[in-house]
């Protein structure tokens, strides 16, 4: 993981992102899962990462569906694997700074940043980034 950035920099950058930039995020985020198949309940906790307006979580899985970058059936989430993962040395980049955790709440002084094309999301603790992805 890279330590190059400045503490905080960036930081607040994907709360000014437009709902058009957040479903780009969330299909990037789906995109990258690490897994082949999981409960349609388990996307949308990654997904909340991103977003917890309902209606936009919908547009994430449904534009996601659409670009064939998952299907869904039986309350399940298939995951097309064409290779994309994410790379920990490079997409993910870690700063310090006084950070509350994207997914579980807790207190960061170094948060995990994941970077995609489309924006960057977290921050994340280190088993949290790792869950977000699929890696755990």
């Amino acid at each position: 993981m890279d330590d190059t950035d400045s503490p905080n920099s960036d930081a607040t950058a994907f709360d000014d992102l437009d709902r058009d930039a957040r479903v780009e995020v969330g299909v990037q985020l789906l995109a990258h899962l690490e897994v082949d198949s999981l409960p349609l309940s388990a996307a949308v906790d990654r997904i909340e990462t991103v977003t917890t307006n309902p209606e936009l979580t919908r547009e994430i899985l449904d534009t996601a569906e659409l670009r064939g970058v998952i299907e869904r059936e039986n309350g399940r989430l298939r995951t097309r694997r064409g290779g994309t993962f994410v790379s920990f040395g490079e997409q993910v980049v870690r700063r310090d700074g006084d950070y509350e955790c994207r997914r579980c709440g807790a207190g960061l002084s170094t948060g995990h940043f994941v970077r995609f094309e489309s924006g960057e999301l977290g921050p994340f603790g280190p088993s949290c980034v790792r869950k977000v992805l699929g890696r755990e």
